[in-house]
């Protein structure tokens, strides 16, 4: 059995930045809960700073071999009780298990060297204008990679891919789908016309269906918020103003299905 660091007291200063970080109050941390994260986080080599284990979790054979990794990888394991363990975890039902991890960087940067418009990918970035629901920006996250686009750009005033709630919306594809986060809308416009990427938007008065469009073609779909959309300067800035269609009795569709709408008709054409 791995090493541990027995962990007994409710004062205990790795407890209380644990709590910090799954309170997002720590910068350059992400809180990474549960057994299917933390493969994920391993699979993706994210870089793991600690893990924090209920002594209970270690009867699970998946919790067992992921410390014994962890332990091999010479990263520290602190062990507690189940109650302990509850008191830092942020689901209501704890697998006994979460990671203290290094945030990966969103910059413009990063995402610039991250992005290939490759094959086997669909050469589509999305664009999400201030999602504030951090689920839902997990589960786009999550159908992007899934239909094979190319990577997400989530404006300022928009939820955090790597809060605890937007991963296990995203399911781990958060650490390896590029992310460019804290961007503007006209400065990502600006950056898709200098690469001759065309600028398309999903918008309730667009003037295609989004099954006429070729999405072969690189583009940069755009998504403006659930409260009130785009504004009619930015639609201006858009090459491509598309819609999908949907019953009359419904005003809407949710963002996260919208987008998965729309990847997995790109993906299709881009398979047949």
């Amino acid at each position: 059995m791995a090493d541990t660091n027995k962990i007994t007291g409710r004062d205990n200063p790795r407890l209380k930045f644990a709590k910090r970080v799954r309170d997002g109050k720590e910068k350059g941390a992400i809180f990474v809960e549960g057994v299917r994260l933390a493969e994920e986080a391993l699979r993706s080599r994210i870089s793991v700073r600690e893990c924090f284990v209920a002594t209970r979790a270690l009867t699970n054979e998946r919790v067992k071999t992921l410390v014994e990794s962890l332990n091999a990888a010479g990263i520290v394991i602190h062990e507690l009780s189940a109650e302990m363990f509850r008191s830092i975890s942020d689901t209501e039902n704890a697998q006994g298990i979460l990671l203290i991890c290094e945030k990966p960087e969103q910059s413009r940067k990063t995402f610039e060297k991250a992005i290939r418009f490759s094959t086997g990918k669909i050469p589509l970035i999305l664009f999400l204008e201030e999602v504030n629901n951090p689920s839902n920006l997990g589960a786009i996250v999550r159908t992007a990679e899934a239909a094979g686009a190319s990577g997400v750009i989530v404006s300022r005033n928009s939820a955090d891919a790597f809060s605890p709630k937007s991963l296990r919306g995203s399911m781990g594809s958060a650490f390896r789908v590029p992310i460019w986060a804290g961007a503007d809308l006209n400065k990502a416009i600006e950056w898709a016309n200098e690469r001759k990427i065309t600028v398309t938007a999903a918008d309730v008065d667009g003037n295609e269906n989004y099954t006429q469009i070729d999405w072969k073609t690189p583009r940069l779909l755009v998504f403006g918020s659930e409260g009130h959309g785009l504004a009619d300067a930015e639609k201006e800035k858009i090459d491509d103003l598309i819609r999908i269609s949907i019953d009359a009795n419904v005003e809407s569709l949710n963002l996260a299905v919208s987008a998965g709408v729309i990847l997995f008709e790109a993906r299709r054409q881009l398979t047949d």
